[in-house]
């Protein structure tokens, strides 16, 4: 028998229905030379301080720090013990001869798989199961390509790695902080950057002061130039009466034709941003809803960081492009590009989020609606990425009269490529504005009616989920060369949870779309020190963490990094707290 273990028992169905295992058993199911089981999600962890029984378990105190285990150890998740015990029996069954590692092909999901193979002391040989889909096709070329799960011993490294050093971060600072201050304080390493990030943003927006300027505006009938900016009234009001009711003549038109490209494929973060600025949805909702799609077998895999396909998939692409055409109503005038779609390099653990041919069977109008309107997302962007480009001619007349040069800008579309399949948000609406523009010619003559035009310098904007995704992705770029890989704070697979805990923990509150610190998100940053809090700082750990992933860093030498970080900022702290209470 070959047992196989997904992570959870929607992809385990999916793939026990293609491997022929049918006799449904409790927490399996058998059949066919095959045991198909699943793992619920994480059933092993870290054990958390208070089990290592060394002291750590006592009253929070600065004696305990640091708490740097000599031997990590596991623990068996309390609520799903039942399914683990279950795993151990399966695993050690006479007639087991292979195990199929099936697990969500990620870090997480080898961390997830391995953590119970070895909790339940296993030693029978596994190999890997590697899908990005699961529809039959894609599972039976899958299981023709397995390796073996050595060959993903580096995946699983950076995975461990990544989970000790949160246990490190979080479980250290928040015991040291907490201690410091007199206050519980919770401390995560992705988490605390993030919120650092929002409470600056507020900051930013409270001090504020908004400035009035002017401009000295001259309408020409059809079109408006416009002056530079112009702090001094008085000296507004005097270039408008100069001008008020003279003649002008245009001295120069510039005309330039200029493109668009058309959006990359969705990875995860990206879909989450324009979900939520389409629909308004949390990262988290989106997670759920194309989670739910990919396990429905409606999308590929959707914890993904590639925004482009691999070559094997041109094929596929065309034959999907072709059905989102059919399924959602479009009509295209265009010969889909699937070939600027296609980018190996660019391709690590999976390819970008599009449809499966699924779709074309599936009755999606009986789909729930979140689940139907990222559908539609993720079927819209492959139209539009295959799409050509939006070209339009930028315009820019000038005028110079009296010594000042005014000016005003426009655009004339030529032909609209992908934006003509562009659900349009209000905001994106309001921010492409820019108008038409006569066509005139060069000493052309205008009588002009002049008026004073006040302007307000505008504060910045609160983050929304969209904007906060962003910035947690961007975190640190410019400290890295651009083909870096894995600059941001946290992974697409992790940064909605990020969110969530900030939410959940009282830290962070939503308002609408906008998200603002609490008093209680604001008072952790304001006492926790700068290399804590430091994005760019977390940013470089999941760098290395890539590294771990590709073989080019070791997991021993990451994490000896880690410890001292951790030792040095406890004993600083420590002495400090120390001369405090003697002075």
């Amino acid at each position: 028998m070959i047992l196989i273990i997904g992570e959870k028992p929607s992809v385990s169905r999916a793939l026990s229905s293609v491997v022929g295992a049918d006799k449904a058993q409790k927490g399996y199911i058998e059949g066919n030379g095959y045991i198909v089981s699943w793992c619920l999600g994480h059933l092993v962890g870290l054990k958390f301080p208070n089990d290592y029984g060394n002291g750590w378990e006592k009253k929070w105190s600065f004696s305990q720090l640091p708490m740097i285990p000599e031997q990590w150890r596991f623990t068996v998740t309390e609520s799903t013990k039942a399914q683990f015990n279950l795993l151990k029996k399966l695993m050690g069954r006479s007639d087991v001869t292979e195990i199929i590692c099936a697990t969500d092909a990620d870090r997480e999901g080898e961390c997830i798989f391995r953590y119970v193979y070895h909790m339940a002391g296993c030693r029978k040989p596994v190999r890997r199961l590697w899908v990005s889909s699961l529809e039959e096709s894609a599972i039976r070329k899958a299981l023709s390509s397995m390796k073996p799960m050595s060959d993903y011993d580096y995946l699983f490294s950076a995975g461990f790695a990544r989970a000790k050093a949160d246990w490190l971060v979080g479980m250290n600072f928040s015991r040291l902080f907490s201690v410091r201050y007199g206050e519980k304080l919770n401390i995560g390493r992705v988490q605390t950057p993030t919120l650092s990030m929002i409470v600056h943003r507020d900051e930013d927006i409270a001090g504020f002061v908004k400035q009035k300027y002017y401009t000295a505006d001259l309408n020409c009938g059809t079109f408006t130039l416009s002056s530079d900016r112009i702090d001094d009234v008085r000296e507004a009001r005097s270039l408008v009466s100069a001008c008020n009711g003279k003649t002008i003549a245009v001295s120069s038109v510039d005309s330039e034709v200029k493109t668009e490209k058309a959006p990359k494929l969705y990875d995860l973060t990206s879909l989450q941003r324009d979900a939520n600025k389409v629909y308004g949805y949390t990262a988290q909702r989106t997670l759920d809803c194309v989670q739910s799609l990919y396990e429905g077998k409606l999308v590929t895999y959707p914890r993904t960081d590639s925004q482009f396909l691999s070559d094997d998939m041109e094929n596929t692409a065309l034959e999907v492009t072709k059905l989102c055409v059919r399924c959602f109503g479009f009509s295209i005038a265009h010969t889909p590009d699937i070939g600027k779609l296609i980018n190996n390099s660019k391709v690590t653990g999976h390819h970008a989020i599009i449809p499966t041919v699924n779709i074309a069977s599936a009755d999606l109008s009986s789909l729930p609606e979140g689940e139907r309107n990222i559908l539609t997302l993720i079927a819209t962007r492959l139209i539009c990425a295959s799409a050509p480009v939006h070209k339009y001619n930028a315009v820019k007349i000038t005028v110079h009269h009296n010594a000042t040069k005014f000016t005003a800008s426009g655009r004339t579309v030529l032909e609209q490529g992908w934006k003509q399949y562009v659900k349009r948000d209000k905001e994106a609406d309001e921010n492409d504005t820019v108008k038409e523009l006569p066509a005139v010619t060069v000493d052309q003559m205008f009588n002009v009616k002049a008026a004073l035009g006040e302007h307000f310098t505008s504060p910045p904007k609160a983050y929304t989920e969209d904007t906060l995704l962003s910035a947690m992705e961007h975190a640190g770029n410019d400290e890295y060369d651009e083909n870096t890989e894995k600059k941001g704070l946290g992974t697409p697979a992790t940064r909605a949870g990020v969110i969530e805990s900030l939410v959940k923990n009282g830290y962070a509150v939503r308002e609408g779309k906008k998200i603002h610190a609490t008093d209680k998100g604001k008072r952790l940053i304001s006492v926790v020190p700068k290399e804590v809090k430091s994005a760019r700082l977390t940013a470089e750990w999941e760098s290395k963490l890539q590294e771990i992933e590709h073989g080019k860093l070791s997991e021993v030498t990451f994490m000896s990094r880690i410890d001292h970080f951790i030792s040095e900022t406890c004993e600083r702290y420590k002495l400090a707290g120390a001369s405090e209470r003697k002075r």
